[in-house]
């Protein structure tokens, strides 16, 4: 008959038995528990702020009515600058403005904007969504002149090209719409004195932004909306119907001339606002395999190894402890 330990060494025993099996349940909620942001694939209880950034010959005042709308929804919203130089600087530009920021991002891009948001959201893990908006979707080695010249639009008819200089030397191309075609071509549902405005203050675009390839698409990795404006003679509906498809963007299609975001901001906020709210059920599938998901998964297995290892070694150092050979 084996020997009783005497209630002292049975005491000890069951605090080394709690504090061993306490450190296993620990580890294992911790790798149960999803991370606040992997690259859009988890949810998180914090609201995150929304980045809207604009397209060419705009500003980021076309946000105006989504911004107003978000705001009384509670978020912090941003529209920065879009410099409109060329898609490398730009995204850099906008990348820069994320980093800037605090928690979750659902990033928001119209038109040459969405091309800025597949650049700039690369690699930060905090971009939960990304929403297109009658935007380019470039896939990488493809440009916005290389998807127009798949699917053609008016806006071709609808530019002209004015050479620009800049400090150290620099020079290049700006396109601004004419200014007669601005309305028809870009902004057909907007009242005339509304686009006769545009037409003076806009802000044209430099060649670059457009001929430039894309380098990377972060809209593989992160899910993404799409809304298809389906009267828009800037981008061909079809051509945002192709990108959308190709995402695996959860869509949605409105009667809209190009500028959505100022002639349905309603419509607009809503997509936001599902990008921003969706729980994992509800998130599109992404464009690419999930790799995201498969490293979760490693790492719960990596966890649960560790777990079992803590808690292994607690049998080890309990079985010292009542004086028995360990195993």
């Amino acid at each position: 008959m084996a020997a009783c330990p005497a209630p002292g060494s049975r005491r000890r025993i069951r605090r080394t038995h709690v504090i061993a099996t306490g450190c296993a349940m620990a580890l294992c909620a911790t790798v149960a528990a999803p991370a606040v942001a992997d690259g859009g694939t988890t949810t998180t209880t914090a609201k995150p702020t929304i980045v809207l950034v604009h397209g060419a010959f705009a500003d980021a005042s076309s946000w105006n009515g989504v911004v107003e709308r978000l705001k009384r929804r509670g978020y912090s919203v941003i529209a920065p600058a879009n410099p409109l130089r060329g898609l490398y600087s730009d995204s850099a530009y906008i990348a820069s403005v994320l980093d800037s920021l605090k928690g979750p991002l659902v990033l928001v891009g119209h038109s040459y904007g969405g091309s800025l948001i597949s650049s700039a959201a690369a690699g930060n893990p905090r971009v939960k969504s990304l929403v297109y908006v009658s935007a380019l979707m470039p896939d990488v080695g493809e440009s916005g002149m290389s998807l127009s010249a798949r699917f053609p639009s008016e806006l071709g008819t609808a530019t002209k090209a004015v050479p620009y200089r800049a400090g150290g030397g620099v020079s290049g191309t700006d396109l601004y719409l004419k200014p007669d075609r601005l309305r028809p071509v870009f902004a057909a549902d907007l009242p005339e004195s509304t686009t006769r405005i545009m037409a003076v203050t806009q802000r044209p675009a430099a060649t670059t932004a457009f001929s430039e390839k894309a380098k990377v698409a972060a809209w593989k990795h992160i899910p993404s909306w799409f809304l298809v404006a389906k009267q828009d003679r800037t981008i061909n509906p079809d051509q945002e119907r192709f990108e959308a498809k190709r995402a695996g963007s959860h869509t949605v299609e409105i009667d809209s001339s190009h500028v959505a975001m100022a002639s349905h901001p309603e419509a607009v906020t809503d997509l936001v606002l599902q990008a921003a709210t969706a729980t994992e059920s509800t998130r599109p599938s992404l464009a690419t395999s999930g790799s995201a998901h498969d490293a979760r998964a490693e790492t719960a297995l990596t966890g649960i190894a560790a777990a079992s290892l803590i808690a292994g070694a607690g049998a080890i150092l309990l079985g010292r402890r009542l004086g028995r050979p360990t195993p």
